[in-house]
């Protein structure tokens, strides 16, 4: 037995007065409860309790050194009555990073109604496009393209599958023109995304194409959300996932640039620490966000 059951022990022994009577109200033999008693005193190397007739009663030593094993005991007895707590209904704060882009466009306009499903889960949501360790960082969850999985201990559930598109304003359209193929788009204004090389590398999947090159141009932002707002502004034609330029193409505010183009597809998906033992609240939301973008591959399509 540890020295922190040790402790615990002598507490009880202290609180009831006995000997006999912790052992009683912990279901142990007086023997084993005096037996740990004594090893406990010998690692402090003092005499913590003086027997008396009816029971015993702490020392000097002893009733200073309760004071810090009732202090552990307390706290033992919050964390266990916590757990005791625990009916499987969601609640507590619930930590979530998300991209983004997707975090405005689709995870904020989706928190409603798992906030009114899950009244006693307070939501706190962190918009980056930097890499997340849930971990080290205390998130308990995670919603990132599938390429963003660095840890292979992390589980991952697919959101929605996310189909790229080049898109521009129509004001861009007009002042500069609408290419029509690669060797022609390589000319025009392409916005980048800061320091991501591969997210900057236009390729298609189409096997007659095989066309891919650098998008370079006179702006690049360092999140897909102000690509986004740069393509609106008019400053030139950006590479987006398609749930954040259908509304605008049907709008009018964008342009559907090169219809035919084909990049290679994307999934979204939702990424936690561990399947086993997995909080309500993070169960309640990876469920949530599957059953709720399940069908949003229709919204992919053109």
């Amino acid at each position: 037995m540890d020295i922190s059951a040790q402790m615990l022990i002598f507490a009880t022994v202290v609180e009831q007065g006995s000997i006999s009577a912790a052992a009683r109200s912990m279901g142990q033999t007086p023997s084993a409860v005096s037996k740990q008693i004594g090893l406990l005193e010998d690692q402090a190397h003092y005499r913590l309790l003086n027997r008396t007739r009816t029971g015993v009663l702490p020392t000097q030593e002893g009733q200073e050194f309760y004071e810090k094993c009732k202090a552990m005991a307390d706290k033992f007895k919050e964390a266990e009555a916590m757990i005791q707590s625990f009916d499987g209904i969601p609640r507590g704060v619930l930590r979530v990073a998300s991209t983004v882009a997707f975090g405005k466009s689709q995870l904020i306009p989706a928190l409603p109604e798992f906030m009114e499903e899950h009244p006693e889960v307070q939501v706190s949501l962190d918009l980056t496009d930097r890499e997340i360790d849930l971990r080290s960082h205390g998130f308990d969850a995670a919603v990132c393209f599938a390429e963003q999985r660095k840890n292979p201990d992390m589980v991952v559930r697919r959101i929605m599958q996310s189909r790229r598109v080049l898109c521009a304003s129509p004001e861009y359209i007009e002042r500069s023109g609408t290419p029509s193929n690669f060797t022609e788009l390589a000319e025009h204004n392409c916005l980048r995304v800061a320091g991501r090389s591969q997210r900057n590398a236009w390729n298609s999947i189409e096997p007659k194409s095989g066309e891919e090159f650098e998008a370079t141009g006179s702006f690049e932002g360092n999140s897909t959300d102000v690509v986004f707002r740069a393509a609106l502004a008019g400053i030139g034609i950006a590479r987006l996932p398609l749930y954040m330029a259908d509304r605008k193409f049907k709008s009018g505010e964008l342009v559907h640039v090169m219809p035919e183009y084909a990049p290679p597809s994307t999934d979204i998906v939702v990424m936690f620490a561990d399947k086993r033992n997995l909080a309500p609240k993070t169960r309640a939301f990876v469920d949530y966000l599957v059953r709720r973008f399940r069908d949003t591959k229709d919204n992919q399509k053109t």
